[in-house]
């Protein structure tokens, strides 16, 4: 898979909560980290998302905000 993105994180899939017409998707990219992603149920269809399976964490934003008290 080549793409421009460089922000790229190979890991399993070990979350599907879907709603109504989205999905949150949480990813274990290891070292203890989880990302997490919202994506239509369409895509984790089209996708064949399940937990268990391997997927790719592409992040490719011009702009990420943080937020802290």
């Amino acid at each position: 898979m080549k793409m421009s993105a460089r922000n790229r994180f190979k890991g399993t899939v070990v979350e599907l909560r879907p709603g109504a017409v989205n999905a949150v998707v949480k990813v274990d990219i290891g070292g203890g980290n989880i990302m997490t992603s919202v994506v239509t149920l369409e895509a984790i269809e089209e996708l064949g998302l399940a937990v268990g399976k391997e997927a790719h964490v592409i992040v490719k934003a011009s702009e990420v905000m943080l937020g802290a008290d």
